[in-house]
């Protein structure tokens, strides 16, 4: 049994100082499940001990690439759908969760249309006091980890967590856009009322981390712990960040993805003003339409997606579902400009090359891409060229998830890895909507129809890049001992 107690003691003396004159420390310290167990049922420093007192049955000593990492849990956040199958399952019968925003007034902007959540709820994962204060950001990783947990088997309401070694779990949760709401309502708080009248949590739930910060706090994981913002590449790079920590031995598991909430007034004025969004304010549902010639932009989402990451030994010892294996990826840069890929796609290319190395197998082998696919004019064709060059054959298969849910920037990349697991669970290629006129030279023999298609996925790759010239590709296997 591992004790920290001069650790803990520690913590607790200066916890308990800080918090004494501070409200801001003392409201944090307060435990965010609304339902913990027992003897958790304590406020912040009473708890630590108790909490810190954790069975060392994770590590399996093993240390290098002869660590296998599988994915045993998903959860998700999306406007269609908070649970996995639910989301799946609209993706594959091509229902769009894309239409007129109607959260606040969108008169006089060009583009008045999202994919915006519009029925949703964390008061089954969050305390009402909590709930009430927390940006949308925060509330979509926190509602994500939670229920990715749950599907990997690990209750962290009540035993669940019990026999984990807690300080060999991780949270590597990022986001693009960080707590933009609670930022903006600060900005707008300052001008018209003054600093003196400013939230007191105003930094602390703006900042990118403190999602990740406080799904550890709450549930007791302390691993590696930290935040990626590499735009809309960021869940990528977050998975693949947080497969390298599984690797080499320094977790067990790790809760990895990322998020956005950026549907807000600021939000959606800052992307018209680059001339990114598409506006076809008539027919928002089709408005997202990757490699179609009539795609003018494309069409901000929100969300959440997170993975359990875990230590292949780790998984079996505890009889985890195994739902798929991450085999690897790679991450580039374009070096070429603030918003447009470089032309020929060798950027991506270079990524795609680097990726497919990393994960042993061979371009041949790869059966199915979730396509970056964002309905730009510039990046849709130079991904797709550079796909071309580096899959050869007419075995593999390719969709873009963006068509149905919009772009969900720093949330992108976890999303639609779920979407890439699924399909190799199901063996079933959700559906590339709104392709009604194809871009000359694209194949539609690779790229998956108006209707969902089965077929048999092995090895898939899925692409995410983000603003600034940020490339990355991971790889995911059907799971096989």
């Amino acid at each position: 049994m591992r004790r920290t107690g001069a650790l803990n003691e520690h913590a607790k003396g200066a916890g308990a100082e800080s918090r004494a004159s501070n409200p801001t420390a003392a409201f944090l310290g307060t435990w965010l499940c609304p339902r913990p167990s027992p003897q958790c049922r304590r406020k912040g420093d009473a708890r630590c001990p108790q909490r810190l007192v954790i069975l060392a049955a994770g590590s399996n000593g093993k240390a290098g690439r002869d660590r296998r990492v599988v994915v045993t849990g998903q959860g998700i956040v999306s406007c269609l759908g908070h649970d996995v199958d639910t989301f799946y399952n609209n993706l594959l019968a091509g229902t769009s969760g894309v239409g007129h925003i109607d959260r606040f007034d969108t008169e006089g902007m060009s583009t008045r249309f999202a994919g915006q959540i519009k029925e949703f709820s964390c008061s089954d994962f969050v305390e009402r006091k909590m709930e009430r204060r927390l940006d949308d950001t925060i509330k979509y990783i926190i509602v994500s980890g939670k229920n990715a947990l749950e599907d990997a088997g690990l209750d962290w309401r009540g035993e669940g967590l019990s026999k984990l070694d807690r300080m060999r779990c991780g949270v590597l949760m990022g986001t693009a856009m960080g707590g933009m709401h609670t930022f903006t309502t600060a900005v707008e708080d300052l001008t018209r009322k003054g600093f003196k009248r400013m939230n007191p949590f105003c930094i602390p739930f703006a900042i990118n981390n403190m999602g990740g910060a406080l799904l550890a706090m709450d549930l007791g994981f302390m691993g590696p712990n930290y935040s990626i913002s590499t735009a809309c590449a960021t869940g990528n790079f977050c998975i693949l960040s947080a497969a390298e920590h599984i690797r080499r031995g320094e977790a067990d598991i790790m809760l990895a993805g990322g998020a956005d909430a950026a549907i807000i007034p600021s939000g959606m004025g800052g992307f018209i003003a680059c001339k990114a969004l598409s506006q076809n304010n008539s027919s928002p549902e089709k408005a997202s339409r990757p490699w179609d010639k009539g795609r003018d932009g494309f069409v901000m989402g929100e969300g959440a997606g997170a993975l359990v990451l875990e230590d292949l030994e780790h998984a079996q010892r505890r009889g985890a579902p195994i739902l798929a294996e991450f085999i690897g990826g790679a991450f580039t840069c374009d070096a070429h400009h603030l918003t447009e890929p470089l032309p020929d796609g060798s950027g991506v290319a270079l990524c795609l090359e680097r990726a497919i190395q990393q994960s042993g197998v061979s371009p041949e082998e790869i059966d199915y891409v979730n396509a970056h696919a964002t309905s730009t004019k510039a990046g849709d064709m130079a991904e797709y060229k550079a796909l071309r060059r580096m899959i050869p054959g007419d075995k593999v298969r390719m969709n873009s998830t963006k068509g149905m849910i919009g772009h969900l920037l720093g949330a992108a990349g976890a999303v639609e890895a779920i979407a890439s697991i699924q399909a190799i669970r199901t063996g079933e290629l959700h559906p590339n909507v709104n392709l009604e006129d194809p871009e000359e030279g694209v194949d539609l023999n690779i790229l998956v129809g108006a209707q969902k298609q089965k077929h048999e996925v092995k090895v898939a790759l899925s692409n995410s890049f983000g603003f600034g010239g940020h490339n990355s590709s991971i790889l995911f296997r059907s799971w096989r001992e």
